[in-house]
């Protein structure tokens, strides 16, 4: 084959430089900046970054927000099929739920996990088994829903210092408050949120001190409720060492954790 007009000259040029320089005949793949499948949506995706570092005894705040199709979490048959979930994720040793807190499109989780590998897996098992059971739940009673359920990836943030885990317990705890969720119709009768592990958290202020027979009702607890199942926390920061910054009120309305 024969190369007439520029291609001549381009590549006479390139050797007149001393160097040889191969053309470019695709541009895909490769690592190199902006590369990689965007976030879709109205809500911009979790940055496919590497996850923090963490270690053994640090705790980690979990948020997973779930699709606009989906609709509330806060129904019962969601928060079922949440709870079955919880069940799937106790199975693991290495990665334990502490807490959990159900709002509309999103989930605060307290997890502890011995390490990234840990986590990944343990996050992956717990996803999969909400995603097969809230789509069973919003099917038909014949078939199931089709589609996904968590609208991006999960953002952690690694808590370090007793200040830190204080601030996110009384958040994720009182996440409900936040959100104004206690305003409205019974729920404004309720001390503590049952769509979240609030009822199984024996530290609140109102407990301080008091025999049971004479402790509040933190609500009207029905003879069909069961509480997710969590671990009692393991590490210093979520057992004992939040405690330093002083106790934490079930009628809190707490700000975004700092």
């Amino acid at each position: 084959m024969v190369i007439h007009g520029p291609m001549r000259s381009a590549k006479s040029k390139r050797k007149r430089h001393g160097r040889h320089v191969q053309q470019e005949l695709f541009r895909r793949g490769g690592k190199r900046r902006g590369a990689g499948r965007k976030p879709k949506g109205a809500r911009a995706g979790e940055r496919h970054g590497a996850r923090p570092e963490f270690k053994p005894y640090h705790a980690l705040h979990v948020v997973m927000r779930v699709a606009p199709a989906v609709g509330s979490l806060r129904r019962r048959k969601m928060y079922k099929a949440m709870r079955e979930a919880t069940i799937t994720a106790a199975m693991r040793e290495r990665f334990r739920i502490v807490h959990v807190s159900l709002q509309r499109n999103h989930v605060h989780m307290l997890v502890e996990a011995e390490h990234k590998t840990a986590l990944a897996r343990g996050m992956q098992g717990f996803q999969i088994s909400a995603a097969r059971n809230i789509n069973i739940a919003l099917g038909d009673g014949k078939r199931r829903r089709r589609g996904k359920v968590f609208a991006d990836r999960y953002h952690v943030k690694v808590l370090t210092t007793p200040t830190q885990a204080h601030h996110t317990i009384r958040y994720v705890l009182g996440n409900w408050r936040h959100h104004e969720e206690d305003r409205q119709g019974r729920a404004s009768t309720w001390l503590v949120d049952p769509f979240s592990t609030g009822i199984l958290f024996p530290d609140w202020a109102e407990l301080e001190n008091r025999p049971w027979e004479d402790r509040p009702w933190m609500w009207p607890i029905r003879a069909t409720y069961d509480p997710m199942i969590v671990y009692r926390p393991r590490t210093w920061l979520l057992a004992e060492g939040w405690k330093l910054c002083g106790s934490i009120s079930a009628r809190d309305v707490p700000s975004k954790p700092r």
